[in-house]
């Protein structure tokens, strides 16, 4: 599986890029609102530092954007475009399933609901330019510089931490009650050993 290819670039080149980019994302953008806000912040969903938003928008990005890495025009407009459509729809996603929005565009010229706006519009045609033709080859140069069982390991590890941090936090926001579910499991599991014996 690891070894598969998807669109030039095998899957274990992928994930470990959106493990890389999805913690990258959360630092700049604890960062950014750390400044706003004067104090510390953490924009991840999630206690640890990864927003996943991040790490899937700059593999993507990547797969569908690298063919107009000649072209800084082309990148940039695409990528912002592109990248616009991804936060609309992640925002429309967010407010169906969350009854919320975690960013609030409101207060910014040129917003859509409070979704998107013009100022993110532009950051994100830089972004694009940055992640295509500079970044791009420096996180695959870091995955690279580490053996592939190393690294491999190291992606099996965060993954699973992060997804069951993620996970913990998703029911939270949807208001299900972990430990009500978790005593019903215990139950069941222990009523499926005592018919064993």
């Amino acid at each position: 599986m690891w070894t598969r290819e998807i669109f030039g670039t095998d899957v274990y080149h992928l994930v470990a890029a959106f493990l890389i980019y999805s913690m990258l994302g959360w630092l700049v953008e604890s960062i950014y609102m750390s400044i706003c806000n004067r104090k510390l912040t953490n924009r991840g969903f999630s206690k640890g530092p990864f927003c996943p938003i991040y790490g899937f928008g700059a593999v993507v990005g990547y797969l569908i954007l690298h063919p107009l890495a000649g072209s800084y025009v082309k990148l940039y407009l695409v990528g912002a475009l592109l990248a616009t459509i991804f936060e609309f729809i992640v925002g429309k996603l967010m407010i169906r399933l969350f009854g919320e929005l975690w960013w609030d565009y409101n207060e910014k010229p040129c917003n859509y609901k409070g979704i998107i706006c013009l100022e993110s519009t532009v950051a994100w045609g830089f972004y694009a330019v940055i992640i295509i033709m500079f970044l791009n080859s420096k996180v695959m140069g870091f995955i690279d510089y580490y053996s592939y069982e190393m690294g491999l390991r190291a992606c099996k590890i965060v993954l699973a931490v992060a997804t069951v941090d993620f996970m913990y936090h998703l029911l939270a926001a949807l208001h299900i009650d972990i430990r009500k579910y978790s005593e019903k499991l215990a139950d069941r599991y222990h009523a499926f050993k005592a018919r064993l014996y």
